[in-house]
């Protein structure tokens, strides 16, 4: 058994497979545009059975009608799709003011493969696979993201690991040298075992200059040793 969490799209399509298989009816809402503020990003997609819910199109009276929308349609059998704009503010009484448009679809009628990934939010260098690297790891295996997990020692990464495809070990002796290899606009998580090879990596990530973000664990004393 893989302990690692599911994303929500991947969780999503696991139910998918899970519904096909079993021939239950459902329905797919998808977040096909948006405009303004608004909870869910387009591509956003939840299924709803006449007893179940997986995923979120991000709450609120806007979900509770997009269920109840899925629900009518399967009661009358309905499998040509349909798009519903919704007005958050005006028609629903949300306070995120923006627009979305709403896809319906029957899962029967869709091909799974047919779904793309969510666009990664971020690639991230997470250097150290402590016990601080474990938990964060956890986390982001839940995220669109691209993540590089980076440590020496080959021991500390988890016994038995199966990563997601968005996940990356790395166990490599220079792991500095990894710096070089992010892509720019890189974020960088700093959390070895180490304090001179924490600084090894500061360093090299600041002679880029072109990262997003650089976050380092440590005292207060460590910090002003850094500086």
């Amino acid at each position: 058994m893989n302990p690692w969490p599911l994303s929500e799209a991947q969780a999503v399509r696991a139910a998918a497979s899970r519904l096909r298989a079993g021939q239950v009816p459902a329905e797919v809402v998808e977040v096909l545009e948006v405009r303004g503020s608004v909870p869910r990003e387009a591509g956003t997609r939840m299924l709803v059975t006449a007893t179940e819910t997986v995923g979120t199109i991000g709450g609120g009276h806007l979900e509770l009608q997009a269920i109840a929308c899925a629900r009518e349609r399967l009661t009358r059998g309905e499998r040509a799709p349909v798009e519903k704009r919704y007005p958050l503010g005006p028609a629903l009484g949300q306070c995120c003011g923006g627009t979305v448009t709403l896809r319906h679809t029957s899962l029967a009628t869709q091909a799974e493969a047919d779904w793309e990934d969510p666009a990664p939010r971020f690639h991230l260098q997470l250097y150290g696979a402590g016990h601080v690297g474990r938990a964060i790891a956890r986390l982001l295996a839940a995220l669109p993201c691209r993540v590089q997990w980076i440590d020496e020692r080959d021991d500390q990464f988890p016994p038995d690991l199966v990563l997601p495809a968005h996940m990356q070990r790395l166990c490599v002796d220079a792991v500095a040298g990894e710096v070089a290899s992010a892509p720019p606009g890189a974020h960088f998580l700093v959390l070895t075992h180490s304090h001179a090879l924490d600084l090894e990596i500061v360093q090299a990530v600041l002679r880029r200059g072109d990262f997003a973000f650089l976050g380092l664990i440590g005292s207060r004393t460590k910090r002003a040793r850094f500086e």
